[in-house]
Protein backbone atom coordinates (compact mmCIF):
# COMPACT_ATOMS: atom_id res chain seq x y z
CA UNK A 1 0.00 0.00 0.00
CA UNK A 2 1.10 3.31 -1.08
CA UNK A 3 0.66 6.96 1.70
CA UNK A 4 -2.29 7.88 -0.66
CA UNK A 5 -4.09 4.67 -0.09
CA UNK A 6 -3.58 4.36 3.76
CA UNK A 7 -4.76 8.29 3.82
CA UNK A 8 -7.69 7.55 2.24
CA UNK A 9 -8.46 4.46 4.87
CA UNK A 10 -6.80 6.12 8.07
CA UNK A 11 -8.18 9.42 7.55
CA UNK A 12 -11.62 8.91 8.00
CA UNK A 13 -11.49 6.89 11.21
CA UNK A 14 -9.05 9.37 11.89
CA UNK A 15 -11.38 12.30 11.91
CA UNK A 16 -14.27 10.37 13.85
CA UNK A 17 -12.26 9.23 16.90
CA UNK A 18 -11.20 13.07 17.10
CA UNK A 19 -14.62 14.52 16.91
CA UNK A 20 -16.11 11.86 19.73
CA UNK A 21 -12.71 12.87 21.03
CA UNK A 22 -13.22 16.55 21.53
CA UNK A 23 -16.84 16.70 22.02
CA UNK A 24 -16.31 13.95 24.81
CA UNK A 25 -13.59 16.43 26.24
CA UNK A 26 -15.76 19.25 26.11
CA UNK A 27 -17.98 17.63 28.13
CA UNK A 28 -16.04 16.93 30.89
CA UNK A 29 -14.83 20.22 30.67
CA UNK A 30 -18.65 21.82 31.37
CA UNK A 31 -18.99 18.94 34.14
CA UNK A 32 -15.44 19.89 36.23
CA UNK A 33 -16.94 23.71 35.45
CA UNK A 34 -20.28 22.70 37.09
CA UNK A 35 -18.74 21.08 39.57
CA UNK A 36 -16.52 23.89 40.88
CA UNK A 37 -19.22 26.20 40.64
CA UNK A 38 -21.36 24.12 42.61
CA UNK A 39 -18.41 23.18 45.36
CA UNK A 40 -18.36 19.15 43.94
CA UNK A 41 -15.35 17.66 43.09
CA UNK A 42 -14.99 15.28 40.16
CA UNK A 43 -13.98 11.61 40.61
CA UNK A 44 -10.36 11.95 41.20
CA UNK A 45 -9.55 8.91 38.85
CA UNK A 46 -10.91 11.74 36.35
CA UNK A 47 -7.97 14.19 36.98
CA UNK A 48 -5.26 12.46 34.55
CA UNK A 49 -8.29 12.38 32.35
CA UNK A 50 -9.24 16.10 32.74
CA UNK A 51 -5.54 17.14 32.22
CA UNK A 52 -5.16 15.22 28.52
CA UNK A 53 -8.81 16.73 27.49
CA UNK A 54 -6.93 19.95 28.55
CA UNK A 55 -3.85 19.65 25.92
CA UNK A 56 -6.39 18.24 23.49
CA UNK A 57 -8.71 21.45 23.72
CA UNK A 58 -5.85 23.89 23.53
CA UNK A 59 -4.06 21.81 21.02
CA UNK A 60 -7.13 21.73 18.71
CA UNK A 61 -7.95 25.18 19.24
CA UNK A 62 -4.49 26.56 18.24
CA UNK A 63 -4.89 24.73 15.37
CA UNK A 64 -8.13 25.93 14.64
CA UNK A 65 -6.99 29.49 15.05
CA UNK A 66 -4.08 28.54 12.69
CA UNK A 67 -6.65 27.03 9.96
CA UNK A 68 -9.26 30.22 10.40
CA UNK A 69 -5.88 32.36 9.22
CA UNK A 70 -4.87 30.61 6.68
CA UNK A 71 -8.36 29.42 4.60
CA UNK A 72 -8.45 33.02 2.71
CA UNK A 73 -5.72 32.12 1.52
CA UNK A 74 -7.18 28.37 0.13
CA UNK A 75 -10.57 29.74 -0.82
CA UNK A 76 -12.01 28.66 2.30
CA UNK A 77 -14.59 30.38 4.80
CA UNK A 78 -12.40 30.48 7.75
CA UNK A 79 -14.79 30.38 10.33
CA UNK A 80 -16.03 27.39 8.64
CA UNK A 81 -12.61 25.58 8.44
CA UNK A 82 -11.51 26.84 11.93
CA UNK A 83 -14.78 25.23 13.19
CA UNK A 84 -14.12 22.19 10.95
CA UNK A 85 -10.38 21.82 12.61
CA UNK A 86 -11.13 22.81 15.63
CA UNK A 87 -12.82 19.01 15.88
CA UNK A 88 -10.52 17.14 13.59
CA UNK A 89 -7.44 18.16 14.52
CA UNK A 90 -4.03 18.03 12.34
CA UNK A 91 -5.81 16.29 9.19
CA UNK A 92 -7.82 19.72 8.77
CA UNK A 93 -4.78 21.63 8.26
CA UNK A 94 -3.11 18.63 6.52
CA UNK A 95 -5.66 18.84 4.21
CA UNK A 96 -6.13 22.52 4.29
CA UNK A 97 -2.67 22.88 2.91
CA UNK A 98 -3.29 20.44 0.57
CA UNK A 99 -5.81 22.03 -1.31
CA UNK A 100 -8.26 19.45 -1.23
CA UNK A 101 -9.93 19.60 1.74
CA UNK A 102 -12.87 17.09 2.33
CA UNK A 103 -15.34 19.62 4.33
CA UNK A 104 -18.80 17.39 5.02
CA UNK A 105 -21.62 18.01 3.11
CA UNK A 106 -23.83 19.10 5.96
CA UNK A 107 -21.29 22.43 6.36
CA UNK A 108 -21.20 23.24 2.77
CA UNK A 109 -25.38 22.94 2.78
CA UNK A 110 -25.56 24.92 6.01
CA UNK A 111 -24.14 27.83 4.51
CA UNK A 112 -21.70 28.34 7.76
Amino acid sequence: MNLKDIKQKLFPVIKVISIVAIATAIGLELWNIQALTTNNHLPIILNPVLIIAHLALSAHFVEGIIAACYAPGKNQKPIQYGIYTFFVGTIGLLELFENHSQIPDFFKKSGI
